[in-house]
């Protein structure tokens, strides 16, 4: 896509932002949490929650997974069986978040994750390096990295981390499952959730 045309349609959508009311965290697993976000995320490398993403983090520079690091309150850590973790863009200008990673059957006693961690270790089982599987992205890689329409102002993208009282599916944890069928997987499952959020801009310069 050119850069005029990239612009045209930022100018067109200009409006089309804040799809927050579908995020991942809308969802019917979620019901009577959304407002609570009881797990703690933090970006060390990034700073506090809406910090800006910096070029290596972004699509045109490295592409880096953000260090995540989290932590549940004391009176539910050990009713953590398994995490997930979810990042997505909600000021995409299409109907729904766009999901640039979905992350499931991350072990309990794992509460990092670091770029490192994202390496694909076997496509055949959806298995990455950090001892997890990956779920389906629009263009069928394990992540891919923020790449906000040109001149369409900032994007947030959510990383959110979910605690789940009850492990998934072993099979389920292999077949690259898109993200509105882990969404399904997980209701009755869900234990208690947090996010970070990064900020990106890309400007026609």
């Amino acid at each position: 896509m050119t850069a005029v045309i990239e612009v045209a349609l930022a100018w067109l959508f200009k409006n089309a932002k804040g799809r927050d009311a579908k995020s991942f965290y809308t969802g019917p697993a979620f019901e009577d949490l959304q407002d609570n976000q009881e797990i703690t995320v933090t970006a060390p490398e990034l700073g506090p929650t809406n910090s800006v993403l910096s070029a290596e983090y972004i699509h045109g520079g490295i592409g880096k997974f953000p260090t995540l690091r989290w932590e549940a309150p004391p009176h539910l850590a050990g009713q953590v069986k398994q995490w997930l973790l979810v990042s997505e863009d909600p000021d995409v200008p299409i109907p729904t978040p766009a999901c640039h990673g979905i992350y499931i059957g991350i072990p309990p006693t794992k509460t990092s994750v670091e770029d490192s961690d994202f390496e694909l270790e076997d496509s055949s089982k959806a298995l990455v390096k950090g001892g997890f599987h990956y779920g389906r992205t629009r263009n069928g890689r394990v992540y891919t990295p923020p790449r906000p329409l040109m001149n369409h102002g900032p994007h947030r993208y959510f990383f959110e981390v979910i605690a789940l009282k009850e492990p998934l599916d072993p099979s389920l944890l292999r077949a690259n499952k898109t993200r509105e069928q882990i969404a399904d997987a997980i209701v009755g499952k869900v234990l208690a959730w947090g996010m970070w959020v990064g900020v990106a801009e890309r400007k026609w310069e």
